[in-house]
């Protein structure tokens, strides 16, 4: 294993809007982005993806090809990524390989990402780490959310008690207390409804700034039926996807016609209101908060957040990591470690037995 310091981590959410790639370097407690980018999914890899979400005629074989061509369009932004740094494959040390979750079922015993990182270490000539979650859920634990330790090594603050704010496909926090055990945990939805709703209404992947949502009501009655889902009373550990928060989830939820924006502005009070209520609960004394993910951009849904959290409110750039690059740049951490032969889950976050070495290594 070659001693270089840098590594690759790969991130492809809930929200299917594609593949994050970051290019750092990590030394001792020191992490910093050397480079980014960002590899959209062809419409057609997303619609498929989707499908494999639910059961369907032939879905094993049909995961292994999309496994296949995920790999190969990986592989072909990270060699994008090195060659334009000039950079060899002999100077990185490892990839962290997430993949596209397509099923979360920590209460069944499994976890499934597909992307093949066989294929991704060929195609790169890299060593690539892979399957973080299921070492975790073997372990009694969620499998997910997997990057509170990296923020706890990032983020954590000796003067404030803070909130990390993931707005994915799905929201999660992380709590880092000036002393005492980290929490983190997924509150509920973050964009999927919302991206669901405005793409079957509008033809459109996401709600810019919220604008859509900000012309509707919010629909008191139906809000209510949405929060009597269990997962919102749920305590922690607790993880969701795509699993439970799907658009059969919006459909069979609404029992009356109403305006289509309207159901918009209801399912961002949702997502705030999940969130809210769980920093309340489970962060009673945090004193600020970082937004990270696609839903960092969405202003309204901010806006919201701050009036009902009454709690500063700022991006992770702010923080010297820019929203859109953590969750990468987490998972290049996590590769670390398990290189390292570190261990790099947390067992109060997600309710495993103990501390584990995350991940598959797939030598190059």
């Amino acid at each position: 294993m070659t001693n270089s310091k840098i590594l690759i981590g790969t991130m492809s959410g809930t929200s299917l809007d594609g593949i994050d790639i970051a290019l750092t370097k990590i030394h001792k407690n020191k992490i910093s982005v050397l480079d980014f980018l960002h590899v959209n999914y062809p419409s057609r890899l997303k619609e498929n993806i989707l499908k494999l979400h639910f059961p369907e005629k032939n879905e094993l074989e049909k995961s292994f090809l999309l496994s296949n061509e995920l790999a190969i369009l990986t592989g072909k932004g990270i060699n994008r990524l090195l060659l334009k740094n000039n950079l060899s494959a002999k100077y990185i040390k490892g990839v962290g390989y997430h993949g596209q979750t397509i099923r979360h079922r920590p209460d069944k015993g499994y976890s499934s990402q597909i992307g093949n990182a066989d294929l991704l270490s060929e195609i790169t000539n890299l060593t690539v780490v892979s399957n973080f979650r299921n070492r975790d859920i073997a372990a009694k634990g969620e499998g997910a959310p997997l990057v509170p330790a990296f923020h706890k090594a990032l983020f954590f603050s000796k003067l404030k008690n803070r909130v990390i704010l993931n707005i994915g496909g799905i929201s999660n926090i992380t709590y880092l207390p000036k002393n005492g055990p980290i929490i983190g945990f997924d509150c509920g939805p973050g964009n999927i409804l919302m991206d669901h709703w405005i793409k079957l209404n509008r033809n459109l992947n996401f709600d810019k700034n919220g604008n859509w949502a900000k012309k509707g009501q919010v629909i008191d009655g139906l809000l209510k039926y949405f929060l009597k889902d269990k997962f919102f009373n749920k305590l922690p550990p607790k993880s969701s996807g795509r699993d439970l928060f799907n658009l059969d989830w919006i459909k069979k939820n609404i029992k009356k016609s109403y305006s289509p924006e309207d159901i918009q502005r209801t399912l961002l009070e949702l997502t705030a209101i999940s969130i809210a209520k769980a920093i309340k609960k489970h962060c009673s004394k945090a004193n600020e908060i970082y937004v990270c993910g696609g839903g960092a951009k969405n202003i309204f849904l901010i806006e919201i957040l701050k009036n009902k959290t009454n709690l500063s409110i700022q991006t992770t750039g702010d923080l010297n990591l820019p929203e859109q690059q953590v969750e990468a740049v987490a998972f290049a951490w996590l590769a670390n470690q398990t290189l390292n032969r570190k261990f790099n889950n947390s067992p109060d976050v997600t309710g495993a037995k103990g501390f584990r070495i995350l991940g598959s290594i797939h030598q190059s």
